[in-house]
């Protein structure tokens, strides 16, 4: 069976479509931040951090859950039972939506009093809390359409759902909300959730256009109870914690002695760094999209074979395009966030988290993998330490170290997840790494960064290493004209040599 198809011409079509609605949402973010400043950029990623929180909370690992079940089926050629899945991870969404919406909805004022501490976000919160059982059943439609492999039809509504999203807040921008903060977040979450609303109408009709024929009822809650269970515990820990943290940064940060903007520091790195550093990494989500239902099926084929060349694969692709974007982003930093944001602190913490893009973009592949293999249980094992972990860190770092707390944190939890997700995935896909590939793809990246930067100018710099990199990688033999051949062979399946070809 070849590589190039399905899975990464899939891929190359959701990387993408993804790339430009990142493009697109990273030009939003930056003008909102022109619009709203460094505080009001801020309070908005507290009110989003609630809402990421509930919504992870009401999705219960369904989304997943559906995209793995519907694949299992496919790759046992059990058709028949893909309806009564979908019916099942329906009426399991409704009922946690309802729930956790309930909940958001009455204890709205006290989060915003308490939580954000800015009381005129209750009605945002309000907002939200009505639009998110809409948002839910968006995300099972989205797993089933991912798992049956019907990316065309699913990247075409996405790019339609991110334009509307983004029409319809400038309109509210403009036209009422100004520049208050406050009114500028509850744009944003009606823009999102009018936009949502016509991406589940659309996708819920082209499933009923699609016909299927009527079985008789196979009970199917089980499985889905067994797969969405641990992973809407390991979702809700990690997001949960992820919202403690987002909230107490801030106060935390308010205690050390050479803060003097709390808020404006935590909006720059969260709410301008962040984006610009995960920016590059939407070239990898359509592999990531993919890589669970595709191991999904290969493992109820019992296709061992395809799972090693798919995890090496991954792997590599991951490890080579990290180190990439880890340069590119550590050298351009200034002139990135001075054209984006006129702000030279985020060039400073750009600099600071770019090196780490390496591992960011790694985990992000292999928890996909881990998913993708059936070990749920073992990423709620993960999430529950490393999440502790940084809680504890920033509450104790934060006062006494600043922002040097902070990254600390973040480095030291993140290191600890990935290395105990690679395991996992090494351990349960019998594949063994060759740590020379890694050693030398650092090795040529420190190289070609340190060479790349003879020259003052930003631009230049980022494509001396795009040349250098690429360099080093093929004289330490990381890159091989076998790689080139499987390149091409992507797009002309034809050029490739039959042993370019995965089992």
């Amino acid at each position: 069976m070849s590589i190039g198809k399905p899975i990464f011409v899939s891929a190359l079509l959701l990387t993408v479509v993804n790339l430009l609605l990142r493009f697109a949402s990273t030009g939003f973010q930056v003008f909102l931040s022109a619009r709203i400043g460094a505080e009001g950029i801020g309070l908005l990623q507290l009110v989003l951090s609630v809402s990421t929180m509930a919504t992870v909370a009401a999705m219960a690992g369904v989304r997943t859950a559906t995209m793995y079940l519907t694949a299992e089926e496919i790759g046992k050629n059990r058709f028949k039972n893909i309806r009564n899945i979908l019916s099942s991870c329906i009426g399991y969404s409704i009922g946690c939506s309802l729930l956790v919406s309930s909940v958001v909805f009455v204890f709205a004022p006290y989060l915003a009093k308490n939580w954000i501490r800015n009381v005129q976000t209750v009605d945002s919160i309000r907002l939200f809390a009505a639009f998110l059982p809409v948002n839910c059943l968006t995300g099972v439609m989205v797993g089933y359409f991912t798992g049956a492999q019907k990316i065309f039809t699913l990247a075409a509504v996405e790019v339609v759902e991110q334009l509307c999203s983004m029409v319809c807040t400038v309109l509210l921008l403009n036209a009422w909300a100004g520049h208050d903060p406050a009114r500028c977040s509850f744009a944003v979450v009606l823009g999102s959730g009018i936009a949502g609303s016509m991406t589940l109408t659309t996708l819920m009709v082209l499933r009923l256009l699609e016909r299927a024929p009527k079985y008789p009822r196979v009970n199917s809650t089980g499985r889905l109870l067994d797969i969405a269970i641990p992973l809407a515990i390991a979702d809700d820990l990690r997001t949960g914690i992820s919202t403690l943290e987002n909230l107490i940064v801030p106060r935390r940060l308010a205690l050390f002695a050479g803060e003097i903007a709390p808020l404006a520091t935590f909006g720059t790195v969260c709410g301008m760094v962040f984006p610009v550093l995960m920016f590059p990494i939407a070239i990898l989500y359509g592999m990531t999209e993919l890589l669970v239902p595709e191991l999904a099926r290969c493992k109820a084929a019992g296709s061992q074979r395809r799972i090693k060349y798919l995890v090496r694969r991954g792997l590599r692709i991951a490890l080579l395009y990290g180190a990439l974007c880890a340069g590119v982003l550590y050298l351009s930093a200034d002139a990135l966030c001075m054209a984006l944001y006129h702000n030279k602190q985020a060039a400073q913490y750009l600099k600071l988290f770019a090196p780490l893009a390496v591992m960011l973009y790694m985990d992000a592949v292999t928890d996909s993998m881990v998913k993708g293999l059936g070990q749920q249980k073992a990423s709620v094992r993960y999430n529950i330490l490393t999440n502790c972990m940084d809680v504890v860190l920033l509450y104790k770092l934060l006062p006494v170290y600043g922002m040097n707390g902070y990254y600390f944190s973040f480095l030291m939890t993140h290191v600890i997840n990935f290395l105990l997700s690679i395991r996992r995935l090494l351990r349960i896909s019998g594949v063994q790494i060759d740590w020379k590939v890694p050693a030398a793809t650092l090795i040529s990246a420190i190289t070609a960064g340190v060479l790349a930067q003879c020259t003052d100018q930003g631009l230049i710099r980022a494509v001396t290493y795009c040349a250098l990199f690429p360099t080093g990688l093929f004289l330490t033999k990381v890159l091989t004209s076998e790689d080139l051949n499987w390149i091409i062979g992507l797009i002309k399946p034809n050029f490739a040599s039959k042993k370019n070809t995965a089992p």
